[in-house]
């Protein structure tokens, strides 16, 4: 009876140990900078982004009906491993292949930064993607910063969110510990600076929406 006793103790104190262990080593950040500033980071203004996107992408579509013709020449957006969609009320989840890839690369990118950083694994989250000319209408009643000439059109830009992230949970369910926003936000500005000094993209930092605007610069 005591060896059994003595035996579950040890394994309950290597058990906890373990656990423990294991949180310390969780969220040990180190190496993140950031950009100096974000406003000055990613300032490429519309008409950047207008340019490329109606080189390289898709003719701008009335409505949702209109869009379905266009599949073919689309790249489906949806939740994965690398990013998660958001709820999606003024767009529909499709991009030019270019800007599909250029998402998955900073969906990518962001956890292998993250993983490098000691920090707990988050998705990036997605919140807007191709609009057509009725829900660019439709968002301009209720937001009257929206531009009529919306270079969401064209399926070569979606918005990321700074705000918000998918926090990615343990296999078997455990909670992991949380990363703040606002340190998600550095390791984020890191990786699409980046991208956007290899050419890869034009980013805009937009503060009331709280998110980045990025327009791909290849198809």
């Amino acid at each position: 009876m005591k060896y059994t006793l003595l035996l579950l103790i040890l394994l309950f104190s290597t058990a906890f140990a373990g656990c423990r262990d294991k949180s310390m080593r969780m969220n040990q950040p180190h190496n993140i900078r950031g950009v100096v500033s974000y406003k000055r980071s990613f300032g490429d203004l519309n008409d950047r982004h207008l340019e490329v996107a109606q080189a390289i992408g898709v003719p701008s579509v009335k409505d949702r009906d209109e869009a379905e013709h266009l599949k073919k020449k689309l790249t489906l957006i949806e939740d994965n491993e690398y990013y998660s969609v958001d709820s999606l009320t003024h767009s529909i989840p499709y991009l030019i292949p270019g800007a599909a890839s250029l998402l998955e690369d900073i969906g990518r990118n962001f956890l292998d930064s993250l993983a490098n950083k000691g920090l707990n694994p988050n998705r990036i989250i997605v919140t807007s993607v191709l609009r057509t000319e009725a829900d660019v209408k439709r968002l301009r009643r209720t937001n009257i910063n929206a531009s009529a000439n919306s270079v969401h059109r064209y399926g070569t830009t979606f918005d990321i969110s700074w705000k918000r992230f998918d926090k990615v949970e343990e296999v078997d369910g455990r909670p992991q510990q949380s990363v703040s926003a606002d340190t998600l936000k550095l390791v984020l500005s890191e990786v699409l600076r980046d991208l956007r000094q290899d050419d890869r993209c034009y980013i805009k930092y937009e503060l009331k929406q709280g998110c980045f605007h990025i327009t791909t610069r290849r198809n």
